[in-house]
Protein backbone atom coordinates (compact mmCIF):
# COMPACT_ATOMS: atom_id res chain seq x y z
CA UNK A 1 0.00 0.00 0.00
CA UNK A 2 1.19 3.48 -0.83
CA UNK A 3 0.39 5.61 1.99
CA UNK A 4 2.20 8.83 1.06
CA UNK A 5 0.42 12.17 1.70
CA UNK A 6 -0.43 13.19 -1.72
CA UNK A 7 -2.55 16.76 -1.33
CA UNK A 8 -6.55 15.55 -2.31
CA UNK A 9 -6.37 18.43 -5.51
CA UNK A 10 -3.37 17.29 -6.47
CA UNK A 11 -3.92 13.35 -6.70
CA UNK A 12 -6.77 14.43 -8.80
CA UNK A 13 -5.69 16.81 -11.13
CA UNK A 14 -2.88 13.69 -11.89
CA UNK A 15 -6.20 10.96 -12.61
CA UNK A 16 -7.68 13.23 -14.49
CA UNK A 17 -4.82 13.85 -16.78
CA UNK A 18 -4.44 10.43 -17.21
CA UNK A 19 -8.40 10.00 -17.88
CA UNK A 20 -8.01 12.66 -20.48
CA UNK A 21 -5.69 10.05 -22.27
CA UNK A 22 -9.40 8.01 -22.54
CA UNK A 23 -10.14 6.62 -26.43
CA UNK A 24 -13.63 8.58 -26.87
CA UNK A 25 -16.26 7.05 -29.08
CA UNK A 26 -18.10 8.55 -31.65
CA UNK A 27 -21.23 11.09 -30.70
CA UNK A 28 -24.53 9.36 -31.38
CA UNK A 29 -28.21 9.42 -30.43
CA UNK A 30 -29.51 6.27 -30.77
CA UNK A 31 -31.70 3.77 -28.56
CA UNK A 32 -30.50 1.09 -26.96
CA UNK A 33 -31.14 -2.45 -27.55
CA UNK A 34 -32.91 -4.50 -24.82
CA UNK A 35 -30.17 -7.09 -23.94
CA UNK A 36 -31.52 -10.59 -22.86
CA UNK A 37 -31.01 -11.34 -19.00
CA UNK A 38 -28.34 -13.66 -18.20
CA UNK A 39 -27.84 -17.10 -16.42
CA UNK A 40 -27.25 -16.18 -12.46
CA UNK A 41 -24.67 -17.75 -10.46
CA UNK A 42 -26.30 -19.40 -7.43
CA UNK A 43 -24.13 -21.45 -5.84
CA UNK A 44 -22.40 -20.35 -2.69
CA UNK A 45 -18.96 -19.40 -3.02
CA UNK A 46 -15.92 -22.05 -1.63
CA UNK A 47 -14.08 -21.50 0.90
CA UNK A 48 -10.63 -20.61 0.06
CA UNK A 49 -7.86 -22.73 1.90
CA UNK A 50 -5.82 -20.96 3.39
CA UNK A 51 -2.62 -23.51 2.96
CA UNK A 52 -3.31 -22.63 -1.12
CA UNK A 53 -3.15 -18.96 0.05
CA UNK A 54 0.09 -19.58 1.83
CA UNK A 55 1.54 -21.62 -0.83
CA UNK A 56 1.59 -18.50 -3.45
CA UNK A 57 3.18 -16.32 -0.66
CA UNK A 58 5.24 -18.91 -0.46
CA UNK A 59 5.93 -18.33 -4.10
CA UNK A 60 6.28 -14.76 -3.91
CA UNK A 61 8.92 -15.02 -0.72
CA UNK A 62 11.38 -17.65 -2.91
CA UNK A 63 10.73 -15.19 -5.80
CA UNK A 64 12.19 -12.13 -3.04
CA UNK A 65 14.61 -14.35 -1.94
CA UNK A 66 16.05 -15.14 -5.44
CA UNK A 67 16.02 -11.72 -6.82
CA UNK A 68 18.01 -9.08 -4.28
CA UNK A 69 15.25 -9.50 -1.47
CA UNK A 70 12.17 -8.09 -2.78
CA UNK A 71 9.24 -7.36 -5.71
CA UNK A 72 9.54 -3.71 -6.76
CA UNK A 73 8.64 -2.35 -9.56
CA UNK A 74 11.59 -2.16 -12.06
CA UNK A 75 13.35 -5.10 -10.51
CA UNK A 76 13.69 -8.90 -11.75
CA UNK A 77 11.65 -10.04 -8.39
CA UNK A 78 8.18 -7.97 -9.75
CA UNK A 79 8.48 -9.70 -13.46
CA UNK A 80 9.25 -13.00 -11.79
CA UNK A 81 5.79 -12.64 -10.03
CA UNK A 82 3.97 -11.19 -12.91
CA UNK A 83 5.21 -14.46 -14.91
CA UNK A 84 4.27 -16.91 -11.79
CA UNK A 85 0.73 -15.22 -11.98
CA UNK A 86 0.01 -15.66 -16.05
CA UNK A 87 1.24 -19.10 -15.48
CA UNK A 88 -1.40 -19.96 -13.20
CA UNK A 89 -4.08 -18.22 -14.90
CA UNK A 90 -3.45 -19.69 -18.57
CA UNK A 91 -3.57 -23.26 -17.00
CA UNK A 92 -6.45 -22.31 -15.34
CA UNK A 93 -8.46 -21.32 -18.91
CA UNK A 94 -8.20 -17.09 -17.96
CA UNK A 95 -7.82 -15.02 -21.05
CA UNK A 96 -4.55 -12.68 -19.90
CA UNK A 97 -3.02 -9.86 -20.94
CA UNK A 98 0.30 -8.16 -20.17
CA UNK A 99 0.14 -4.24 -19.92
CA UNK A 100 3.50 -2.64 -20.15
CA UNK A 101 4.32 1.16 -19.01
CA UNK A 102 7.32 3.04 -18.14
CA UNK A 103 7.46 5.06 -14.89
CA UNK A 104 10.71 5.88 -12.50
CA UNK A 105 13.23 5.35 -15.61
CA UNK A 106 11.57 1.73 -15.60
CA UNK A 107 9.38 -1.13 -17.40
CA UNK A 108 6.41 -1.95 -15.47
CA UNK A 109 3.48 -4.52 -16.12
CA UNK A 110 0.13 -4.82 -15.08
CA UNK A 111 -1.70 -8.03 -15.50
CA UNK A 112 -5.61 -8.87 -16.41
CA UNK A 113 -6.94 -12.08 -16.33
CA UNK A 114 -10.75 -12.64 -18.12
CA UNK A 115 -12.70 -15.60 -17.03
CA UNK A 116 -15.17 -16.41 -20.10
CA UNK A 117 -18.54 -15.44 -20.49
CA UNK A 118 -20.91 -13.28 -18.58
CA UNK A 119 -22.67 -10.25 -19.86
CA UNK A 120 -19.99 -8.23 -21.51
CA UNK A 121 -21.88 -4.55 -20.96
CA UNK A 122 -21.48 -5.51 -17.07
CA UNK A 123 -17.81 -6.15 -15.97
CA UNK A 124 -17.31 -6.87 -11.99
CA UNK A 125 -13.45 -6.42 -11.38
CA UNK A 126 -11.43 -7.68 -8.20
CA UNK A 127 -7.90 -6.68 -8.09
CA UNK A 128 -4.58 -5.70 -5.76
CA UNK A 129 -1.17 -4.62 -6.28
CA UNK A 130 1.67 -7.19 -6.81
CA UNK A 131 4.59 -4.91 -6.81
CA UNK A 132 6.31 -4.39 -3.04
CA UNK A 133 8.95 -2.09 -1.84
CA UNK A 134 12.22 -2.24 -2.62
CA UNK A 135 13.26 -2.81 1.17
CA UNK A 136 11.81 -6.31 1.29
CA UNK A 137 9.55 -8.82 0.00
CA UNK A 138 6.20 -7.79 0.52
CA UNK A 139 4.47 -10.15 2.01
CA UNK A 140 1.72 -8.81 3.37
CA UNK A 141 1.84 -5.57 1.75
CA UNK A 142 1.02 -7.05 -0.92
CA UNK A 143 1.10 -10.53 -1.45
CA UNK A 144 -1.70 -11.02 0.75
CA UNK A 145 -4.23 -9.36 -1.52
CA UNK A 146 -2.48 -10.27 -4.52
CA UNK A 147 -2.24 -13.88 -3.81
CA UNK A 148 -5.79 -14.44 -2.06
CA UNK A 149 -7.39 -12.78 -5.19
CA UNK A 150 -5.19 -15.49 -7.50
CA UNK A 151 -6.65 -18.28 -5.14
CA UNK A 152 -10.42 -17.00 -6.01
CA UNK A 153 -9.61 -16.81 -9.50
CA UNK A 154 -8.56 -20.38 -9.68
CA UNK A 155 -11.82 -21.13 -7.76
CA UNK A 156 -13.78 -19.66 -10.35
CA UNK A 157 -11.98 -21.88 -12.32
CA UNK A 158 -12.62 -25.29 -10.65
CA UNK A 159 -15.91 -24.02 -10.08
CA UNK A 160 -16.66 -23.69 -13.77
CA UNK A 161 -18.54 -20.76 -12.88
CA UNK A 162 -21.51 -19.10 -14.90
CA UNK A 163 -21.64 -15.78 -13.43
CA UNK A 164 -23.85 -13.34 -15.03
CA UNK A 165 -21.49 -10.75 -14.67
CA UNK A 166 -18.21 -10.89 -16.72
CA UNK A 167 -15.63 -11.24 -14.27
CA UNK A 168 -12.08 -9.79 -14.35
CA UNK A 169 -9.07 -10.11 -12.65
CA UNK A 170 -6.16 -7.43 -12.15
CA UNK A 171 -2.61 -7.16 -10.42
CA UNK A 172 -1.21 -3.30 -10.46
CA UNK A 173 2.36 -2.61 -11.02
CA UNK A 174 4.16 0.16 -9.61
CA UNK A 175 1.27 0.99 -7.18
CA UNK A 176 4.43 1.78 -4.40
CA UNK A 177 5.26 5.02 -6.74
CA UNK A 178 2.17 6.16 -6.96
CA UNK A 179 -0.75 4.02 -8.05
CA UNK A 180 1.15 4.17 -11.61
CA UNK A 181 0.21 0.84 -12.59
CA UNK A 182 -3.87 1.21 -12.01
CA UNK A 183 -4.05 4.65 -13.15
CA UNK A 184 -2.71 3.76 -16.44
CA UNK A 185 -5.36 0.75 -16.76
CA UNK A 186 -8.04 3.03 -16.18
CA UNK A 187 -7.05 6.06 -18.53
CA UNK A 188 -6.16 3.87 -21.45
CA UNK A 189 -10.00 2.03 -21.30
CA UNK A 190 -12.38 4.17 -23.74
CA UNK A 191 -14.99 5.94 -22.28
CA UNK A 192 -17.57 3.04 -23.48
CA UNK A 193 -15.45 -0.12 -21.74
CA UNK A 194 -14.97 2.31 -18.73
CA UNK A 195 -18.58 2.30 -18.40
CA UNK A 196 -19.32 -1.25 -18.41
CA UNK A 197 -17.33 -1.88 -14.72
CA UNK A 198 -20.23 -1.87 -12.44
CA UNK A 199 -17.72 -2.55 -9.71
CA UNK A 200 -14.08 -2.71 -8.47
CA UNK A 201 -12.94 -4.75 -5.34
CA UNK A 202 -9.67 -3.71 -4.17
CA UNK A 203 -7.32 -6.15 -1.69
CA UNK A 204 -4.40 -4.12 -0.10
CA UNK A 205 -2.95 -5.94 3.42
CA UNK A 206 -5.44 -8.18 4.16
CA UNK A 207 -2.95 -10.47 6.84
CA UNK A 208 -1.33 -8.27 9.16
CA UNK A 209 -0.33 -9.69 12.17
CA UNK A 210 -1.89 -7.76 14.89
CA UNK A 211 -5.43 -7.35 12.55
CA UNK A 212 -7.99 -4.83 12.05
CA UNK A 213 -11.05 -5.80 10.21
CA UNK A 214 -11.57 -2.61 8.09
CA UNK A 215 -14.26 -2.47 5.18
CA UNK A 216 -14.25 0.41 2.69
CA UNK A 217 -17.22 2.87 2.61
CA UNK A 218 -16.72 3.93 -0.86
CA UNK A 219 -19.83 2.09 -3.08
CA UNK A 220 -22.70 1.15 -0.45
CA UNK A 221 -23.74 -2.07 -2.07
CA UNK A 222 -20.44 -3.23 -2.27
CA UNK A 223 -19.36 -2.47 1.50
CA UNK A 224 -23.12 -4.25 3.00
CA UNK A 225 -21.66 -7.27 1.04
CA UNK A 226 -18.54 -7.65 2.86
CA UNK A 227 -20.07 -6.20 6.08
CA UNK A 228 -22.94 -8.81 5.94
CA UNK A 229 -20.23 -11.19 5.41
CA UNK A 230 -18.54 -10.46 8.55
CA UNK A 231 -21.27 -10.07 10.80
CA UNK A 232 -22.25 -13.49 9.68
CA UNK A 233 -18.56 -14.52 10.78
CA UNK A 234 -19.60 -12.81 14.51
CA UNK A 235 -16.67 -10.29 13.53
CA UNK A 236 -17.13 -6.52 13.88
CA UNK A 237 -15.58 -4.05 11.06
CA UNK A 238 -14.53 -0.69 11.04
CA UNK A 239 -14.70 1.87 8.56
CA UNK A 240 -11.27 1.89 6.76
CA UNK A 241 -9.64 5.46 6.68
CA UNK A 242 -5.73 4.78 7.06
CA UNK A 243 -5.23 4.14 3.70
CA UNK A 244 -8.17 5.94 1.89
CA UNK A 245 -7.49 7.25 -1.44
CA UNK A 246 -4.18 5.56 -1.15
CA UNK A 247 -4.43 2.43 -2.80
CA UNK A 248 -5.39 1.46 -6.62
CA UNK A 249 -9.24 1.70 -5.93
CA UNK A 250 -8.50 5.24 -5.90
CA UNK A 251 -7.67 5.01 -10.24
CA UNK A 252 -11.52 3.69 -10.79
CA UNK A 253 -13.24 5.56 -8.67
CA UNK A 254 -11.77 9.04 -9.53
CA UNK A 255 -12.99 7.47 -13.02
CA UNK A 256 -16.67 7.20 -11.55
CA UNK A 257 -16.37 3.61 -10.91
CA UNK A 258 -18.45 1.86 -7.88
CA UNK A 259 -15.51 1.01 -5.43
CA UNK A 260 -15.58 -1.26 -2.48
CA UNK A 261 -12.67 -3.43 -0.61
CA UNK A 262 -11.13 -4.58 2.68
CA UNK A 263 -7.21 -4.27 4.49
CA UNK A 264 -5.92 -5.20 8.02
CA UNK A 265 -4.33 -2.37 9.53
CA UNK A 266 -0.57 -0.80 8.09
CA UNK A 267 1.66 1.57 9.88
CA UNK A 268 -1.31 3.01 12.67
CA UNK A 269 -1.75 1.70 16.15
CA UNK A 270 -3.99 -0.36 17.80
CA UNK A 271 -5.91 0.96 19.78
CA UNK A 272 -7.26 -0.62 23.13
CA UNK A 273 -11.06 -0.78 22.09
CA UNK A 274 -9.58 -2.10 18.46
CA UNK A 275 -7.86 -4.76 20.89
CA UNK A 276 -10.85 -5.70 22.87
CA UNK A 277 -13.01 -5.74 19.93
CA UNK A 278 -10.49 -8.37 17.66
CA UNK A 279 -7.73 -9.28 19.99
CA UNK A 280 -4.05 -8.42 19.43
CA UNK A 281 -1.82 -5.95 20.92
CA UNK A 282 -3.06 -2.38 22.02
CA UNK A 283 -0.44 -0.14 21.29
CA UNK A 284 1.07 -1.45 18.82
CA UNK A 285 1.13 -1.05 15.16
CA UNK A 286 -1.29 -3.07 13.13
CA UNK A 287 1.56 -4.06 11.22
CA UNK A 288 5.27 -3.54 12.41
CA UNK A 289 7.03 -4.48 9.36
CA UNK A 290 4.95 -2.24 6.95
CA UNK A 291 7.61 -1.17 4.16
CA UNK A 292 10.13 -2.95 6.16
CA UNK A 293 12.42 -6.00 5.59
CA UNK A 294 10.71 -7.99 8.08
CA UNK A 295 8.14 -8.54 5.84
CA UNK A 296 8.08 -11.88 5.38
CA UNK A 297 6.59 -15.18 5.80
CA UNK A 298 6.53 -14.98 9.61
CA UNK A 299 4.73 -11.29 9.18
CA UNK A 300 0.88 -12.86 8.90
CA UNK A 301 -2.07 -13.52 10.85
CA UNK A 302 -3.14 -16.66 9.47
CA UNK A 303 -6.71 -16.04 10.57
CA UNK A 304 -7.32 -12.55 9.51
CA UNK A 305 -5.98 -13.92 6.08
CA UNK A 306 -8.11 -16.67 5.69
CA UNK A 307 -11.53 -14.62 6.79
CA UNK A 308 -10.45 -12.08 4.34
CA UNK A 309 -9.67 -14.50 1.64
CA UNK A 310 -13.14 -16.03 2.22
CA UNK A 311 -14.69 -12.87 2.31
CA UNK A 312 -13.12 -12.17 -1.34
CA UNK A 313 -14.76 -15.23 -2.73
CA UNK A 314 -18.03 -14.33 -1.17
CA UNK A 315 -17.60 -10.72 -2.52
CA UNK A 316 -17.36 -11.96 -6.15
CA UNK A 317 -19.99 -14.84 -6.46
CA UNK A 318 -22.71 -12.44 -5.08
CA UNK A 319 -21.75 -9.01 -6.84
CA UNK A 320 -21.26 -11.00 -10.15
CA UNK A 321 -24.97 -12.69 -9.76
CA UNK A 322 -28.01 -11.67 -11.01
CA UNK A 323 -29.50 -10.97 -14.07
CA UNK A 324 -29.23 -7.77 -17.00
CA UNK A 325 -32.78 -5.86 -16.64
CA UNK A 326 -32.68 -4.24 -20.00
CA UNK A 327 -33.89 -0.35 -20.08
CA UNK A 328 -37.28 0.52 -19.43
CA UNK A 329 -37.35 2.56 -21.82
CA UNK A 330 -35.54 4.63 -25.18
CA UNK A 331 -32.09 5.30 -24.52
CA UNK A 332 -30.17 8.12 -26.40
CA UNK A 333 -26.67 8.76 -25.87
CA UNK A 334 -23.44 10.75 -26.05
CA UNK A 335 -20.12 9.02 -25.09
CA UNK A 336 -17.98 12.13 -26.83
CA UNK A 337 -15.60 13.82 -24.10
CA UNK A 338 -15.96 17.08 -24.10
CA UNK A 339 -13.11 19.85 -21.88
CA UNK A 340 -15.12 21.94 -19.66
CA UNK A 341 -13.01 25.29 -19.27
CA UNK A 342 -11.72 25.96 -15.85
CA UNK A 343 -13.53 29.18 -14.88
CA UNK A 344 -15.34 29.58 -17.96
CA UNK A 345 -17.92 29.01 -20.71
CA UNK A 346 -19.88 26.62 -20.63
CA UNK A 347 -19.47 23.07 -22.27
CA UNK A 348 -22.45 21.10 -24.00
CA UNK A 349 -23.12 17.59 -24.56
CA UNK A 350 -26.08 17.24 -27.18
CA UNK A 351 -28.06 14.40 -28.14
CA UNK A 352 -30.58 14.57 -30.81
CA UNK A 353 -34.19 12.92 -30.41
CA UNK A 354 -35.96 11.80 -33.42
CA UNK A 355 -38.81 9.65 -34.65
CA UNK A 356 -40.95 9.86 -31.46
CA UNK A 357 -44.82 11.84 -30.76
CA UNK A 358 -45.78 14.27 -28.64
CA UNK A 359 -43.78 15.46 -25.32
CA UNK A 360 -41.10 14.01 -23.19
CA UNK A 361 -41.80 12.21 -20.52
CA UNK A 362 -42.94 13.83 -16.93
CA UNK A 363 -39.65 11.10 -15.82
CA UNK A 364 -37.17 12.01 -17.79
CA UNK A 365 -33.79 10.60 -16.48
CA UNK A 366 -31.17 12.38 -17.68
CA UNK A 367 -28.27 10.34 -16.85
CA UNK A 368 -24.58 12.30 -16.18
CA UNK A 369 -21.62 11.34 -16.29
CA UNK A 370 -18.82 13.87 -15.69
CA UNK A 371 -15.21 13.66 -14.32
CA UNK A 372 -13.80 16.97 -12.84
CA UNK A 373 -11.25 17.06 -9.69
CA UNK A 374 -13.33 19.50 -7.66
CA UNK A 375 -17.24 18.97 -8.19
CA UNK A 376 -18.53 21.78 -6.36
CA UNK A 377 -17.20 24.43 -8.93
CA UNK A 378 -19.62 22.76 -11.28
CA UNK A 379 -23.73 24.12 -12.35
CA UNK A 380 -25.26 21.58 -14.55
CA UNK A 381 -28.27 22.34 -16.37
CA UNK A 382 -30.45 20.32 -19.22
CA UNK A 383 -31.57 22.52 -21.70
CA UNK A 384 -34.80 21.61 -23.58
CA UNK A 385 -34.88 21.63 -27.74
CA UNK A 386 -36.63 25.08 -27.26
CA UNK A 387 -33.85 26.80 -24.88
CA UNK A 388 -35.77 26.26 -21.41
CA UNK A 389 -33.33 25.15 -18.89
CA UNK A 390 -33.30 22.34 -16.02
CA UNK A 391 -31.17 23.18 -13.19
CA UNK A 392 -29.49 19.63 -12.09
CA UNK A 393 -26.84 20.95 -9.88
CA UNK A 394 -25.59 24.03 -8.42
CA UNK A 395 -22.50 24.80 -7.41
CA UNK A 396 -20.96 24.63 -3.55
CA UNK A 397 -17.92 25.59 -2.10
CA UNK A 398 -18.85 22.25 0.38
CA UNK A 399 -18.90 19.88 -2.35
CA UNK A 400 -15.28 18.62 -2.48
CA UNK A 401 -15.88 15.43 -4.34
CA UNK A 402 -14.39 14.43 -7.33
CA UNK A 403 -16.79 12.96 -10.39
CA UNK A 404 -20.40 13.74 -11.00
CA UNK A 405 -21.82 10.28 -12.01
CA UNK A 406 -25.29 10.09 -11.48
CA UNK A 407 -29.00 10.02 -12.69
CA UNK A 408 -31.11 12.92 -12.36
CA UNK A 409 -35.17 12.75 -12.83
CA UNK A 410 -36.96 16.13 -14.97
CA UNK A 411 -40.34 16.65 -15.10
CA UNK A 412 -40.13 17.81 -19.15
CA UNK A 413 -43.87 17.02 -19.78
CA UNK A 414 -44.45 20.20 -21.29
CA UNK A 415 -41.52 20.12 -23.69
CA UNK A 416 -41.19 18.32 -27.37
CA UNK A 417 -39.42 15.21 -27.51
CA UNK A 418 -37.84 15.09 -30.88
CA UNK A 419 -34.82 18.01 -31.34
CA UNK A 420 -31.95 18.71 -29.87
CA UNK A 421 -31.37 18.18 -25.85
CA UNK A 422 -28.26 19.59 -23.93
CA UNK A 423 -26.10 18.69 -21.03
CA UNK A 424 -25.15 22.01 -20.40
CA UNK A 425 -21.78 22.12 -17.50
CA UNK A 426 -20.20 25.42 -16.60
CA UNK A 427 -16.79 25.55 -14.36
CA UNK A 428 -17.75 28.49 -12.15
CA UNK A 429 -14.42 28.57 -9.79
CA UNK A 430 -11.19 28.46 -10.89
CA UNK A 431 -8.27 25.51 -10.17
CA UNK A 432 -10.05 22.40 -11.49
CA UNK A 433 -10.66 21.22 -14.76
CA UNK A 434 -12.36 18.53 -16.22
CA UNK A 435 -14.56 16.51 -18.77
CA UNK A 436 -18.21 15.60 -19.93
CA UNK A 437 -17.65 11.86 -20.06
CA UNK A 438 -20.85 11.02 -21.18
CA UNK A 439 -24.80 12.04 -21.85
CA UNK A 440 -28.02 10.47 -21.58
CA UNK A 441 -31.21 10.85 -21.76
CA UNK A 442 -34.11 7.41 -21.32
CA UNK A 443 -37.50 7.99 -22.28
Amino acid sequence: MNLSDIPRRTAAATALALAGLLTAAAPGATAAPAVPAAPSATAAAPDIALANVKAHLTQFQSIATANGGNRAHGRPGYKASIDYLKAKLDAAGFTTSVQQFTTSGATGYNLIADWPGGDANQVLMAGAHLDSVSSGPGINDNGTGSAAVLETALAVSRAQLKPAKHLRFGWWGAEEVGLVGSRTYVSGLPTTERAKITGYLNFDMIGSPNPGYFVYDDDPAIEKTFKDYFAGLGVPTEIETEGDGRSDHASFKNAGIPVGGLFTGAGRTKTSAQAQKWGGTAGQAFDRCYHSSCDTMSNLNDTALDRNSDAIAHAVWTLSAGTTVPPDGDVYENTADVAIPDNGVAATSTVTVSGRTGNAPAALRVGVDIVHTWRGDLVVDLVAPDGTAYRLKNSSSSDSADNVVTTYTVDASSEVANGAWKLRVQDVAAQDTGHISAFRLTF
